[in-house]
């Protein structure tokens, strides 16, 4: 990540807040719920976080929001610190849980319960829903609001015995069922769960809501501006009802952004987590997903995945950002920093007919073309060679310049070779292509002066190795996932060529050996690394065409 961190709206407004008040230390928190893997969206926040707090000098809290047990599994609290160390956003100021503060957040719904400010409620989901009004009408009070203290009290502490099922009563906050906020309408603020949670076991039978328990943790861990995205925005207002009502005297400021919504992908947990359950992807890690670990596996980097999101930009305004914006971060980083190697994806046979059987010469090729300082390999020439069946063509189009019949091609650094027969299989396919090469020419200009207008990749066919490579389309074909017709589900445009697996392709023998993350271009091909869950494959992570106008 780059020392010169941008401006936005967000840090206008801590610098208005530094300028009232220079004492305030700027603290952070990313709270993602462990309910699921991280996502690009996901980064988004975390880079917001992140980056404010190290631009400030201030700190930033991981904290995990798991106050719901029927969804939440240590799998996923686990791969949650695992990506943002992957991200290089370590948490400055500590690792939370909000479940280390119930205790906490039970003693406080009792003080509001005294003051007057909380009551159980009988009323069930759909009752509270039907009583709640609309935009344009109030709600209506519950039956149960005006209990007293001392009833409230009772039953509450009878709530987190266990005395009552599911469903039965909840704490409301006492507000405004008249308020045009429909968020503050008598909000639950506990409910009754009884499942076991993944860190506290079966210690608690009801659990705090988020818009509830949030503030309070925000408070407590001394957060200054919790930044959210925007769906919180109408949650502002029971965000600092609760900051006030307990009177907390150092009060967090929550301010929201739009999330990240990008095309040809979706950002819902539930739905990513439909596409692993219905084993439609390969996992979590799928490369085509749009999870860091999927990402991470797929061969990115924190600094391309950050670079997008910084060039994406940060702002109120809801927008779906084009994913080839995504696929140009990394292809300029790697076009950069990437070694070359060739692979062939569609060997097709070629017999140089005049270069002895038994000969094996080397070509000095370069690691990568514009830095030298990368060094050069060798890779070996036979007369058995291979060249992808992409540069050949029986019957050519027209300005076809790679190999075809009487044609000549370079061999990329080394020979020039004509096509002199084409062997065909009895079912009539190309077996393997006879050419002549002009020895006189090494990897030089022909003597006569001709000019070669094509160039083409190839391997010595007893030295290449062979390998699986994994070409990836877009999850999707809708670019607008969020804009799926009524009657469709997501599933409806799912992409089934989204992924396609090449065996039996060939490597030039330097990758025999190879340093586990490294990212390659195979030159003419795209950008590779070898994947992390099966051996000798390596996944497509971009190709090298770039129609992304920047």
């Amino acid at each position: 990540m780059e020392e010169t961190i941008k401006g936005n709206f967000i840090h206008d407004i801590i610098d208005a807040d530094l300028a009232a008040n220079p004492e305030i230390k700027v603290h952070t928190r990313f709270p993602p719920e462990p309910n699921g893997y991280l996502h690009i969206g996901s980064a988004k926040a975390i880079w917001i976080n992140y980056m404010t707090a190290k631009k400030y000098g201030g700190l930033f809290n991981l904290r995990y929001d798991d106050t719901n047990p029927s969804k939440e599994d240590t799998e996923y609290v686990d791969s949650i610190y695992e990506d943002l160390k992957w991200l290089g956003c370590e948490p400055t100021g500590g690792v939370f849980y909000g479940s280390d503060y119930f205790e906490k957040c039970y003693e406080f719904a009792l003080q509001l319960i005294r003051q007057g400010d909380a009551y159980v409620c009988d009323l069930s989901q759909d009752e509270m829903r039907e009583m709640r009004g609309t935009l344009t009408e109030p709600g209506k009070e519950s039956p149960y609001r005006n209990r007293s203290v001392e009833e409230n009290l009772d039953l509450f502490e009878r709530m987190r015995k266990g005395e009552f099922p599911n469903g039965a009563k909840t704490l409301r906050a006492k507000i405004d069922m008249a308020s045009p906020n429909l968020n503050m309408r008598d909000p639950a603020i506990y409910r009754i769960v009884h499942t076991a949670h993944h860190r506290q076991g079966d210690k608690w039978c009801i659990y705090p809501l988020y818009d509830y328990a949030h503030p309070i943790q925000d408070a407590l861990e001394g957060i200054t501006h919790s930044l959210c995205s925007i769906e919180f925005e109408n949650h502002r207002p029971l965000y600092e009802w609760v900051v006030d009502h307990i009177g907390f005297e150092k009060k967090p400021k929550q301010r929201e952004f739009a999330r990240l919504n990008v095309t040809h992908t979706v950002m819902s947990k539930r739905y990513l987590r439909q596409l692993v359950e219905e084993h439609l992807v390969d996992g979590w890690d799928d490369p085509r997903m749009p999870t860091l670990c999927g990402l991470r596996r797929r061969g990115y980097t924190p600094h391309a995945i950050f670079d997008f999101v910084e060039r994406a930009g940060v702002s109120k305004s809801l927008s779906i950002v084009d994913i080839g914006l995504l696929e140009h971060c990394i292809r300029e980083e790697l076009n950069e920093t990437a070694p070359r190697r060739i692979a062939i994806l569609h060997p097709l046979k070629v017999v140089v007919t005049n270069y002895p059987a038994d000969k094996v010469e080397y070509f000095t090729l370069p690691n990568h073309p514009q830095h030298p300082e990368m060094g050069t390999r060798e890779v070996p020439f036979t007369r058995e060679l291979y060249i992808d069946a992409d540069d050949f063509a029986e019957v050519p189009p027209p300005k076809f310049f790679r190999l075809k019949p009487g044609g000549e091609v370079r061999l990329m650094g080394g020979y020039i070779i004509k096509l002199d027969e084409i062997v065909k299989n009895d079912d009539g396919s190309v077996k393997e292509l006879r050419c002549t090469a002009d020895l006189e020419t090494g990897n030089g200009n022909p003597a006569d002066g001709r000019k070669i207008k094509g160039t083409v990749h190839w391997l010595s066919a007893s030295q290449a190795l062979d390998t699986t490579v994994m070409l990836y389309d877009h999850l999707f074909t809708i670019e607008d996932v969020t804009a799926i017709p009524d009657g469709k589900g997501f599933d409806d445009y799912l992409n089934l060529a989204s992924v396609e697996k090449v065996e039996h392709a060939k490597l030039e023998p330097s990758m025999a050996t190879f340093t586990p993350g490294e990212r390659y271009q195979f030159v003419r091909v795209g950008y590779f690394i070898a994947d992390s869950k099966y051996p000798n494959t390596y996944n497509c992570i971009v190709g090298l065409k770039d129609s992304y106008k920047a």
